[in-house]
């Protein structure tokens, strides 16, 4: 059964740099930057004849493309032992709109609401028994990292297979935002 998601992508220019990040934090398991990207939507497995149901869903979403600004950093979860360090999202109402008609439009395809609230964030790496000293150095030290904004201008629905170094990710389908002015249609 195929493991999907709905993502958007970085530009390679910020992906290269927060490859520069990947220091020595221990327990750390670093996110490939070919990797990295913003999570809209976990879907999880699936079965083959609801890819395209979903495929179909995602395609009828209409939306203007918005501007995105990456900067600072944190850890889920906030109390007890960290487990991800993650990169924020400056706070847009587009971002939280598409999300909401993803969430919509696959549902309609027969996918189960997600329980969790969304939180936007970009998965830097992956931790296992760090020590949250490690984890506060690390975020005093890249506090104030910030990047120009960029246009979101598509979304993608990616399958992922697990494997021992990580998930490997590959784009099913390339979904784009309209560059005209005016609102999105409801």
């Amino acid at each position: 059964m195929p493991r999907l998601f709905v993502a958007i992508d970085l530009p390679e220019e910020i992906k290269a740099s927060l490859s520069q990040l990947s220091c020595a934090v221990p327990g750390a398991r670093w996110v490939s930057p070919s990797e990295i990207h913003l999570t809209l939507r976990f879907i999880g497995d699936v079965e083959p004849q609801t890819v395209a149901k979903i495929k179909k869903a995602l395609s009828g979403i209409q939306f203007t493309s918005f501007p995105l600004r990456v900067a600072g950093v944190g850890h889920f979860p906030p109390r007890g032992l960290p487990r991800v360090l993650w990169l924020g999202l400056e706070p847009r109402p587009e971002l939280m709109e598409l999300q909401q008609r993803i969430e919509s439009a696959l549902q309609q395809a027969g996918v189960p609401p997600e329980e969790r609230p969304f939180s936007p964030h970009i998965t830097l790496a992956r931790l296992k028994e760090t020590p949250p000293a490690a984890v506060a150095s690390f975020e005093s030290l890249h506090r104030a990292l910030d990047y120009p904004p960029f246009p979101a201008r598509e979304y993608v629905l990616y399958s992922s297979v697990l494997t021992p170094k990580g998930a490997i990710h590959r784009k099913e389908e390339l979904y784009r935002l309209s560059s005209e002015a005016a609102s999105p249609s409801r």
